[in-house]
């Protein structure tokens, strides 16, 4: 039994969306478990470098494909442009306020990041002193 090809495209939507929140706060889950960071980190760099450079991220294809098959019409450049525009991005967007959005996930990213070094320092530093 083959799976539906709409039903594909769907699905890689909520994936897309759902990956694209991590990359985005992925940051307070590691203040949350620490772990998560071997996760985080590599997800991060690939979505600023998607935004920064202007890439396509695969999924976008893959979603093409099965939005083909299913009898939809493809959609032209990326999730985030397709999807989230109107949303995240403010209208007439240049290479260079791409740029500028990609500096500031970079930062919010360094701020999750510090936020989460200094929590774990504390916690480290109250497990030490109860000992």
């Amino acid at each position: 039994m083959a799976l539906d090809p709409l039903l594909i495209s769907r699905a890689l939507v909520v994936i897309h969306f759902a990956f694209l929140m991590f990359v985005i706060f992925g940051g307070f889950l590691v203040m949350w478990r620490l772990w998560v960071a071997w996760l985080h980190i590599p997800c991060a760099a690939w979505g600023v470098m998607i935004v920064a450079f202007g890439w396509i991220c695969p999924l976008t294809p893959l979603e093409n494909r099965f939005r083909a098959e299913a009898g939809l019409a493809p959609y032209e450049g990326g999730f985030i442009e397709n999807y989230l525009l109107a949303v995240i991005y403010p209208p007439g967007l240049t290479r260079e306020l791409q740029i500028i959005l990609a500096v500031l996930l970079a930062l919010l990213l360094v701020v999750q990041y510090g936020g989460a070094w200094r929590l774990h320092r504390r916690r480290h530093a109250r497990a030490r002193e109860r000992t």
